[in-house]
């Protein structure tokens, strides 16, 4: 019974420093592929805190094509970490190709997560504060302008209503659930 209390406490200490962490990488690969303004104080704070591990990782890897590849392969190994550790708090082994497929599939989901968040904020911010304008309000706007522009062409603003977050949302929730569900199934089948 206490192993059952050990696991369950490494398990939340492991998705939780991992996930803040993976989160603050992803978001830093996602507002370089957004160019978003890296001068704003939320740009520099990502920067500043995934720079001790990328500096080093982009001497071996350089960016191709202006992606930058040493984020993409932080991004996975940190997520084949936690996985392992995971199931090493659990007591179950998993190879490294189901890590690796599951991996990719978390990554993914975590991606479709920070636009989904990013898009409800948005939402809940237009509602509350619509003329508002601060840091984290303009970062929101690059994050998501990705997704909602093309929702935009297809319904555009109704009586000054916008429906686009609506269909970005249920695109994104269909997405979650016809791809990146099968895939996490997948890498867990591969064990």
């Amino acid at each position: 019974m206490e192993n059952q209390y050990f696991a369950a406490s490494a398990l939340f200490l492991i998705n939780t420093v991992f996930g803040l962490y993976l989160f603050a990488v992803m978001l830093r690969l996602i507002l370089q592929w957004v160019r978003a303004d890296f001068y704003n104080p939320i740009s520099q704070f990502l920067v500043k805190i995934t720079n001790p591990p990328l500096r080093p990782l982009r001497r071996i890897i350089p960016g191709w094509g202006g992606v930058d590849l040493a984020s993409i392969v932080l991004l996975i190994a940190l997520q084949m970490l936690e996985l392992f550790l995971a199931n090493m708090a659990l007591g179950r082994a998993m190879p490294i190709g189901g890590l690796f497929v599951t991996a990719i599939g978390e990554l993914l989901n975590l991606v479709l997560n920070i636009f989904v968040i990013g898009i409800l904020i948005q939402v809940v911010l237009s509602w509350v504060a619509p003329a508002t304008h601060n840091p984290a309000t303009a970062l929101l706007q690059r994050i998501t302008e990705p997704v909602l522009a093309p929702a935009r062409r297809i319904i555009p603003p109704i009586s000054g209503i916008d429906l686009s977050p609506l269909l970005a949302l249920v695109v994104l929730q269909l997405m979650k659930m016809l791809v990146i569900a099968p895939l996490v199934n997948f890498g867990h089948h591969l064990i």
